[in-house]
Formats: structure tokens, sequence, C-alpha cells
């Protein structure tokens, strides 16, 4: 301990950690390159059965065709004979509505089979997809982890000059970790809550409806309209899901319409008067700052509508001098800034105030709060471009 109390690092500890750290980066390497080769071999079985599959799929409609041509054929047949029914005996009238009923039969078959077979091909190219995005993620995060193992070992030569800030390092990557884990943790909770068990219910009412088809066709429709409503409220949740893991509209329409629309949601969910203003060009800010910049202000919100019991806030966002300035104000409770800078009681939805400047930080920006009970909150980001001018074709 040093005078002040404070546990002080043991540097000949931390490099054996680092280097045991190091020893299971390679090994998690070892384990993604065979992650990613059994991908790429499951991809090529999936794509020899798919061409299969689809060759099937393709003589099975030739086949429906063709059989299709021989029904109408059929019923030219039955409909001359029974113009002309005098003409034909009993036997050939019985005769020709045996053929056109096989045929029938036949063709309903057929056209069922060719129904499953192209469910299972839609059901293969979706596994086949999900399968190459697996092999292109593990070669990434390989590769990540290739730049991450040089990165260390190079670092650990100059291990003791830089002591103080592989320590806050540390603190950082033990939170990004419990952050990591407690967000999977949410996801696994809403799937399974959410679209899991409505799924498990679609099944059980498909089922009930197939049953039920042939007995009760009026029951059977109320059934689908039902079963439809339900695949729509799960695909609310799961659109839900996907926005809270990434918004797709920052993507599609950039940052400040994401914005906008989240602004609005938190107005429409809280009641809370929320004032937002942009000004200066947000188009060309890249993929990482964009991202950033969005995940502050929702912390800053969603702390907000949790905690601050306030009725009017203020989002203003400025691009000027290569930097993006934010400044974020709401007439809540307020709390001490003191009290609460060494604590994670007051979280950003599981971001502490310390973890979001260390996030601040990691873009060499600055990060300023003043807050007092009773009046209020202000929160005060800068967050410099340069250094993302300068490698913009890294996000690219």
């Amino acid at each position: 301990m040093d005078a002040f109390g404070n546990n002080l690092i043991n540097i000949g500890k931390l490099d054996q950690i680092i280097k045991k750290t190091v020893s299971v980066i390679n090994d998690s390497k070892t384990e993604i390159y065979d992650i990613a080769e059994s991908s790429r071999v499951e991809a090529k079985r999936l794509e020899v059965e798919l061409y299969e599959l689809k060759t099937s799929v393709s003589e099975l409609i030739q086949n429906v065709d063709v059989i299709e041509a021989k029904l109408r054929d059929s019923k030219r047949k039955l409909l001359l004979k029974n113009r002309n029914y005098d003409n034909y005996t009993q036997e050939d009238m019985r005769e020709a509505y045996q053929i056109a009923d096989n045929l029938r039969i036949e063709l309903a078959v057929k056209r069922e089979k060719e129904q499953n077979l192209i469910k299972r091909r839609n059901d293969l190219e979706i596994r086949l997809k999900e399968t190459l995005k697996t092999v292109q993620k593990a070669d990434k995060l390989a590769s990540n982890l290739g730049v991450a193992l040089s990165y260390m070992s190079g670092e650990l030569q100059n291990i003791s000059s830089n002591i103080e800030d592989l320590q806050q390092r540390q603190l950082l990557g033990v939170r990004i970790i419990k952050a990591q884990e407690e967000e999977r943790q949410r996801v696994a909770r809403d799937i399974h809550d959410g679209p899991a068990q409505t799924m498990s219910n679609v099944v059980l009412k498909a089922e009930l409806c197939e049953r039920m088809m042939e007995v009760d066709l009026d029951r059977t429709k109320d059934e689908l309209r039902e079963l439809k409503t339900v695949v729509r409220e799960c695909l609310k949740d799961i659109r839900r899901i996907i926005y809270n893991l990434r918004p797709m509209s920052l993507d599609d329409l950039g940052l400040i319409p994401t914005l906008q629309r989240y602004v609005q949601s938190i107005t429409d969910e809280s009641g809370i008067n929320i004032s937002f203003k942009n000004k200066g060009d947000f188009d060309d800010i890249s993929n990482t700052i964009s991202l950033t910049v969005f995940r502050l202000v929702q912390e800053a919100l969603n702390n907000t509508k949790k905690h601050a019991k306030a009725e009017n806030s203020v989002v203003n966002l400025e691009v000027i001098n290569e930097e993006v300035k934010i400044y974020i104000y709401d007439d809540g409770q307020g709390f001490e800034v003191s009290a609460k800078k060494n604590t994670e009681t007051y979280a950003f939805s599981g971001f502490g105030l310390m973890s979001m400047k260390e996030r601040i930080d990691l873009l060499n920006g600055s990060f300023e709060i003043d807050s007092n009970p009773g009046k209020g909150t202000r929160i005060y980001i800068s967050i410099p471009l340069y250094q993302e001018r300068e490698n913009g074709n890294e996000n690219n």
C-alpha cells in the first residue's frame, strides 16, 4: 500500500497476468479458427444440400405443370363426354371421372410436396446465410485478437512506465466485461420472456389450426386472425431488442434523425418535455463517434427518466472546430456529484459516471457534470473528430 492506503500493483504479478492473458488469447484464437473452419465445412455442406434441393424443387415444379396440363385435358374430355352423354357408356363416363379424380389427387399430393420442399429450401438458405455470417465474425474476431495480442506483447516491455494507464484500463475492462455480461443476460431474458414464449404459442396455435381446418373452418379463421396478432406482437418485441442492441436507423438515416426519434419516444413514455437541437454537419462523422454520441445521449435521458423526476430537459448537439459538443440539461432533483463519482448507484443503464467518462476518454474527449440537489443536472461533453478524420478509412 502507498501512503494513502491504496493498493499498489505488483509489476511482476501483473506481468504474469498479462502473459497468461496472452496465452489465453492464443488459445482463443485457435478455438476461433476451429469454429471458423467448422462453419466453412458446414457452409459447404449446406450449399451442396441446397443445390440438390433446388434441383428437386425445379423437377417437382415441372412435374406439377405436366399434371396440371393432364388434368386440364382430362376435364376437357370429361366435359365433351357430358355434352354427348348418349354416345358413351356408363363405363366410359366412370372411367373419365376416375381419371380426373386421380389426377386431382396426384396434383394435390405433388403441390403439398412442392410446398414442403420450398419451405426446406428457404430454411436452408437462412441457415447458410447465418453460417456464412458466423465465418465472417470468427475471421474478424481472430484478426482483432491478433492485433490485441501483438499490441499486448509489445507493451510488455514498457509495462512499468505505463502502469497507471494500464491500471485504469484494467478497471475499465472489468466494467466493460460486466456490462457486456449484464447486456447479454438482459437480451437473453428479453428473448426468453418475449419472442421465445410467443413463438411457442404460435406453434401451438398453428397445430390447433391444422387440426381444426377440416372440422370448424370459421373457428380456424378466428384462430388464424389471433395468430396474426400474436406474430405482430412478437415482431415488435424482436425489433425492440434489435434497436436496443444497435439502432438500424443509425446506418439507414444517420445520427440526427435517430436521436430525434429516440427523444420523441422518451417524451411519449415519460411525459418529460425534451427540447432537441442540433447545429453543424453530422453527415461525415465516423460510425464510432455516431454510436458513442447516441449511447451517451441515450444513457443520460434514460437516467433522467428513471431518477431525475424532471419536467423539462434539453439536448443540444453541435459540430464546431473539428469537435462534437454535447450539452444535456434537466430540471430534476439533482445530486451531489462528489458523492456519486465513486459509486455505481447512479448508473446510466449499467454504465456509471466514471465509466461514461472513460468511454469518452477513449476518444480523447472531455466530460464534465454539474449538479446539486434540487437544482437539476448539466452534462458537458466534447469529442474531437481529428483522429477519426485521419483514420477515416478504417470505418469505411
